[in-house]
């Protein structure tokens, strides 16, 4: 609901070993990834955690700065 709710453009950033590949709990019954599945994030940033600088460097890409 929360993404529906967004204007457009709006942008799915994945952060996080986890958030990227479902990390130690990938294979957990109350893990949905169904979501990243359909929609597809637009932006990976990498690392656990990432390190500060990963993530407004990705974002700066990301809008082409």
């Amino acid at each position: 609901m929360a993404w529906d709710a967004m204007l457009e453009p709006r942008f799915l950033v994945a952060v996080g070993a986890c958030a990227i590949s479902g990390g130690l709990y990938r294979e957990a019954n109350g893990t949905d990834r169904s979501f990243l599945e359909s929609v597809g994030p637009s932006l990976f940033v990498p690392g656990c955690p990432p390190h500060p600088l990963t993530r407004p460097d990705g974002l700066r890409r990301l809008i082409g700065r």
